[in-house]
């Protein structure tokens, strides 16, 4: 129950390639999150698995049948939508059953699955009210709720936190998270912010420009990118990159460190520069500083690091944790 293969699927609105030969497996109860810059084909993509956009050519297989001409609503998928798609007039209780009703499933078994599914959303005391008497992030635990009482294959979350506040989409993140855990379903996730992928996903699929960049776990991600576009999208702040000519290097097209991975001396270091900017973040300090060398770096320290504007510092790489990619972006050995 719950496994998805997606087999060379390529997408072209015109003479646009949109996507460009997807090849993917993804196993019954995994959580997968699509992340990318925009533009990359990932919400496509997502369209794709739900039936809402034709495939150019490729299959989609849901257990094992091949789905790529069936109908959505005989794809035993359900979507979560950015806009949430709630019916203004219906309360909470009728947008959560509409779909079941719409199916035929019998009273007695709507009832149950929405009183199960309002309580595992702690929607029980607004089962009543109507989305206008709802927050935000309430009415998104519905939308997450009238996916759940149809008991899916898969489902589908196309970018669900972006309408949502910071505070709010902390909070949605983790019943998410718990959610998935709860249910051990089949997940498939869009999202263009790299923090949501990181904290979500048990395999996360990097897409750029209608292909996948790389496919693998969070930390596989960050510790272990494939080339510079992968290393540059997963972490924050973003990887520093260098032309390696200006560090000496001959093998390498450009040498790319994290901010976190860099520490600063006021006496001595391998980078002599001075500050342009401090960011004060309360648990942490990114420092800007523009070094002779290395061009201008952002170095992330834990806690708080006092360094005024036009100071100097000297920067020094970690050098068990610093990235070499050849011209082709690729990451050396």
């Amino acid at each position: 129950m719950g496994s998805l293969t997606i087999d060379n699927v390529k997408k072209s609105f015109g003479k646009v390639d949109v996507l460009k030969g997807i090849d993917l497996e993804v196993k019954d109860g995994e959580f997968v999150v699509f992340v990318g810059p925009s533009g990359c084909g990932k919400s496509t993509l997502l369209r794709i698995v739900a039936g809402l956009e034709d495939t150019t050519s490729g299959r989609v297989m849901i257990d094992g049948a091949d789905v790529t001409v069936t109908p959505p609503a005989n794809r035993g998928i359900a979507m979560v939508f950015q806009t949430y798609a709630l019916y203004p007039h219906l309360t909470v209780r009728a947008n959560m059953s509409l779909g079941l009703k719409q199916i035929g499933t019998p009273a007695q078994e709507i009832e149950k699955r929405v009183a199960a599914a309002s309580a595992m959303l702690s929607l029980e005391p607004y089962l009543e009210r109507r989305p206008a008497e709802l927050s935000g992030g309430q009415r998104q635990r519905v939308a997450i709720g009238r996916a759940v009482v149809r008991e899916p294959k898969l489902f589908l979350f196309d970018e669900p936190l972006s309408n949502l506040d910071a505070a709010l989409r902390v909070n949605t993140r983790l019943e998410i998270a718990q959610l998935h855990r709860r249910l051990k379903a089949t997940m498939i996730y869009v999202t263009h912010d790299q923090v949501e992928a990181m904290t979500l996903a048990d395999k996360i699929v990097v897409l750029n420009a209608g292909r996948i960049e790389q496919v693998g776990a969070p930390m596989d991600l960050y510790n272990k990118p494939a080339n510079e576009f992968v290393a540059g999208f997963i972490g924050s702040p973003k990887m520093n990159f260098i032309d390696a000519a200006k560090l000496g290097e001959a093998q390498a097209k450009t040498v790319g460190v994290r901010p976190e991975h860099l520490t600063v001396d006021t006496a001595s270091g391998a980078w002599k520069g001075t500050v342009v900017h401090a960011e004060h973040l309360g648990a942490d300090t990114n420092l800007y500083v523009d070094t002779e060398m290395a061009g201008l770096l952002t170095v992330r320290i834990f806690g708080v690091y006092d360094a005024e504007p036009g100071s100097t510092l000297y920067v020094t790489p970690d050098p068990a944790r610093t990235y070499r990619f050849d011209a082709d972006g690729r990451r050396l050995a």
